[in-house]
């Protein structure tokens, strides 16, 4: 987007407007006015700094519009108090620790003023050897503190049913404290608190949850988040 935004504004005027509207050029005054003020707002919109929210399904919002999951609702958060970052959803269901390591390079073509990192979930659901997913968690803050030392980082933290056995439950949910700690990172201690296990707030499937749980959830990642803008 920022490259195709230096290519019009390198453009004469009248190429400009036929760029953004379309195949004619604008037919008075009022629509060439318009039309540059569409491009000034890609502009200025690209140069807000950048809040990368880096997760799940949880994070993308499984089953609601993506306008109803947390990420879009710390947006309107940050615009009513007139602060200027921008929110970037990369959220993808069925994500592990492992695929999104693999897929963390594409999201850092751009530096983010602050990285929110939610993975881990479906790790613990699959029953993934614990050391194999702090292994990868760290590995993905590493790579983000390398590219990026200037940014702040936020973890996460998760927990999961005691499907998999109490010893590796405690180890699952303890992991992410330690993680923070010794990665020298903030910690969301629980993403889910106050949603988790709570029919009302989760769609039927008992883990993902309804626009009211992100509504939830979205108060508790500003708790943290705020306090950094």
């Amino acid at each position: 987007m920022r490259g195709v935004v230096i290519l019009l504004w390198g453009m004469t005027f009248g190429a400009l407007v036929v760029a953004v509207g379309g195949c004619t050029a604008p037919k008075n005054q009022e629509e060439a006015r318009r039309d540059t003020a569409k491009v000034e707002e890609i502009i200025v919109e690209e140069d807000r700094p950048l809040i990368l929210f880096f997760g799940n399904s949880l994070t993308a919002g499984y089953g609601l519009e993506e306008e109803q999951a947390f990420p879009a609702l710390i947006q309107e958060k940050i615009d009513r108090e007139g602060l200027v970052y921008r929110v970037v959803n990369g959220g993808l269901t069925g994500e592990t620790t492992a695929s999104g390591l693999n897929r963390l390079d594409w999201f850092l073509e751009e530096a983010p003023a602050v990285f929110v990192l939610e993975l881990g979930g479906n790790d613990g659901l699959r029953g993934i050897p614990v050391e194999e997913t702090r292994r990868n968690l760290k590995n993905i803050l590493q790579k983000v503190k390398e590219s990026y030392p200037e940014t702040y980082i936020l973890l996460a933290g998760m927990q999961i049913p005691p499907n998999m056995g109490q010893a590796y439950t405690s180890a699952f949910s303890g992991m992410y404290e330690e993680i923070a700690e010794e990665e020298g990172v903030g910690l969301i201690p629980f993403l889910l608190e106050g949603v988790a296990g709570d029919p009302e707030l989760n769609l039927p499937d008992g883990i993902h949850p309804t626009a009211e749980g992100h509504e939830i959830v979205a108060a508790t990642v500003w708790e943290y988040l705020r306090r950094v803008l």
